[in-house]
């Protein structure tokens, strides 16, 4: 497939509270850099400041007027979480747009997160879990737009209800898969409860599709010395244009569900091309592991009892 140039409208956002996480780099960058572009006040929770520095420098580079809060935060910590998450109430500012959207992914071997989770699922599920939990009175008077971020390794693959913190058996993918399944039943479920109680927020689901990432590159933080054995086809396929995105066309899916105004609770977002690698953006169906609204309701209360955070 030729390179062509995928471009979504991101509507005017002036006057809007927006927190992002990820925001350091990445598709996560991309995301922010459109939304301080459409005027939001873009609140950047970052686990390392400097580079947080970093990228709201290169965001002011191209938009000068971007209204722009560093915050540190660590997913990986309920604690942090939770301190940063006091820090916004403290500020009482409605939020508007939450994206979910940072995450690990496949450290060679077992990892765990300061509270002791497997670190994937800790990460990428829980801490998202309980930041959405924590900021839910803001958001509800904010009238919020819940986007969170799975992934392609959603396409399959399942919850392992008895090993979730992967203590027999570590495998780095199936870990990844698992947290990635949670991130979209969580954000299905937010939609349901949403709606049953009341609550004002619209929840959806997006995934980037491929894109040559620091989520494949080494990661000594991860014990990952080297990139993945991937990374450098991916990047190849996206220098040509070929099956998979860039970093530039995997944030369209994320805005998309974020801010257009046709977007819907409940709802999936990703690439269109054949295999949801690459494209440009749209609605989807929702993969076989995301659609099953027990495992939702159940992921759900294990949540709560893990993160000691609830949505009362």
């Amino acid at each position: 497939m030729p390179r062509t140039s995928h471009e979504i409208t991101v509507p005017d956002l002036t006057g809007r509270r927006a927190v992002v996480t990820g925001a350091s780099d990445g598709v996560g960058l991309q995301i922010a850099t459109r939304l301080a572009a459409a005027g939001a006040d873009v609140v950047m929770p970052v686990r390392n400041p400097h580079k947080g520095e970093a990228a709201a420098a290169r965001i002011r580079a191209g938009h000068s007027a971007a209204r722009l809060t560093l915050r540190e935060m660590d997913l990986s910590s309920l604690a942090s979480v939770s301190s940063f998450s006091q820090t916004l109430l403290d500020e009482g500012q409605p939020i508007h747009l939450l994206v979910n959207n940072a995450g690990v992914m496949t450290p060679p071997t077992r990892q765990v997160t300061t509270d002791e989770f497997e670190l994937q699922f800790g990460t990428n599920h829980l801490g998202h879990f309980a930041l959405t939990g924590h900021l839910l009175p803001l958001l509800r008077t904010g009238q919020a737009r819940v986007t969170s971020q799975a992934s392609v390794a959603a396409r399959s693959g399942r919850i392992r209800w008895d090993d979730l913190q992967w203590q027999q058996g570590y495998d780095g993918m199936g870990a990844y898969r698992q947290s990635k399944i949670s991130v979209g039943l969580f954000a299905l479920e937010l939609a349901r409860r949403s709606t049953a109680q009341d609550w004002g927020i619209t929840s959806n689901v997006s995934h980037p599709g491929v894109a040559p990432t620091s989520l494949l590159a080494a990661r000594p933080e991860l014990a990952r010395d080297s990139a993945t054995r991937g990374r450098r086809m991916i990047e190849w396929l996206s220098s040509h244009g070929l099956l998979v995105g860039t970093t530039q066309t995997a944030a369209l899916p994320a805005l998309m569900a974020a801010t257009s105004p046709d977007a819907k609770s409940g709802a999936f977002y990703g690439p269109q091309w054949p295999g949801n690698a690459g494209g440009p953006p749209g609605e989807q169906k929702l993969w076989a592991p995301l659609r099953d609204a027990s495992e939702a309701a159940r992921l759900w209360s294990v949540s709560e009892e893990l993160t000691g955070v609830t949505f009362d």
